[in-house]
């Protein structure tokens, strides 16, 4: 497969070290696997961790070589020290969120990041490490996600405009925030969109850009496409190109002064800290599914990749589940 245009030329021919097969995986992620920033940064952190654990360990920069001799004791060692570093880290700062079940968190990622890593190199190196696959993953508790109640979810937009200041701002936030529950969008989808995004808008549908570049039709419901064009009444350059959900200074407004302006509405409130952005995609899934969506609907859009990450909120929806039961079962109702 070529490079495209633009992109850095292959390194397969010129790694000799281990940091050097990190930094042409990366360029591999970025113009092969075309996999998110956020994928990106995640592995580079937890390799890069790694590959300064065992270049210590060793005294010194490791051959691409090594990295098909390291043992099992090795990979332990890693994820010791670094359990280690985080709960030397906790007692430092005890107010902070440093649980049990985070530190499994992180250490499964760590074995994910690591396996992508060695997969890459089997690909393009020929080098593999038979004792990574004896490395367990701990078992993680499923995480159930904590939607807004339907009320709450609606009166979120308006809620967080109130508070702020600026007239043109707080339209700008009704916008963003209802187009998130009113379509399920993640934060990052909606503040990615241009202008131009909106005005191509068809049948009421809008395309959106998701994970791994995939893009998907989403509905844009009266309300919703209400509060875009109130927004866009007043956009300070509403040229198609320009982005649909700008800052002060004009460029894309930086997802944290959207999550900020939600937490300071959500302590007004006395809501809880899952109150956040992303709580009202949640939201979306399980009202959609409380009111009969079913769920490879709901997958389509949300854009999940698999049915099992739509079906989590079967689990956190016990009401739905009674119901469904209840009307399904032949003895439910004897």
């Amino acid at each position: 497969m070529s490079l495209p245009s633009g992109s850095p030329s292959s390194r397969s021919m010129t790694v000799h070290a281990a940091h050097d097969a990190l930094m042409a995986w990366q360029d591999w992620l970025t113009y092969e696997k075309r996999a998110s920033k956020a994928t990106r940064a995640a592995y580079l952190h937890d390799v890069s961790l790694a590959l300064g654990f065992f270049s210590r360990h060793f005294g010194g920069d490791l051959p691409l070589e090594s990295l098909g001799s390291l043992t099992l004791s090795d990979f332990r060692s890693w994820l010791a020290y670094e359990t280690n570093r985080a709960e030397q880290e906790a007692r430092l700062h005890p107010g902070s969120r440093h649980t049990p079940d985070g530190h499994a968190r992180s250490r499964a990622r760590r074995i994910s990041a690591l396996r992508a890593f060695y997969r890459y190199l089997e690909k393009e190196h020929h080098i593999t490490n038979p004792a990574l696959t004896l490395l367990r993953s701990p078992r993680l508790k499923t995480r159930l996600p904590r939607p807004l109640t339907p009320e709450t979810a609606q009166m979120a937009p308006d809620g967080i405009a109130d508070q702020t200041i600026n007239n043109g701002f707080a339209l700008r936030d009704a916008a963003l925030f209802t187009l998130l529950y009113g379509a399920g969008l993640r934060i990052s989808e909606g503040l990615a969109l241009n202008v131009g995004d909106i005005e191509r808008i068809s049948d009421d549908i809008l395309f959106v850009t998701g994970k791994g570049g995939k893009e998907r039709a989403v509905p844009v419901l009266p309300q919703v496409r209400q509060a875009l064009e109130s927004w866009l009444a007043v956009h300070p350059s509403p040229h198609a190109s320009a982005p649909l959900f700008c800052g002060v200074r004009g460029g894309r407004l930086n997802p944290a002064v959207a999550q900020r302006a939600m937490r300071q509405w959500r302590m007004s409130e006395g809501l809880p800290d899952s109150a956040t952005p992303h709580a009202l995609r949640h939201a979306f899934a399980s009202h959609l599914l409380q009111n009969g969506a079913d769920l490879r609907t709901i997958q389509e859009l949300l854009g999940h990749a698999s049915l099992s990450s739509t079906q989590i909120y079967t689990l956190a929806d016990e009401h739905h589940l009674m119901e469904v039961w209840q009307k399904a079962h032949p003895r439910a109702n004897r």
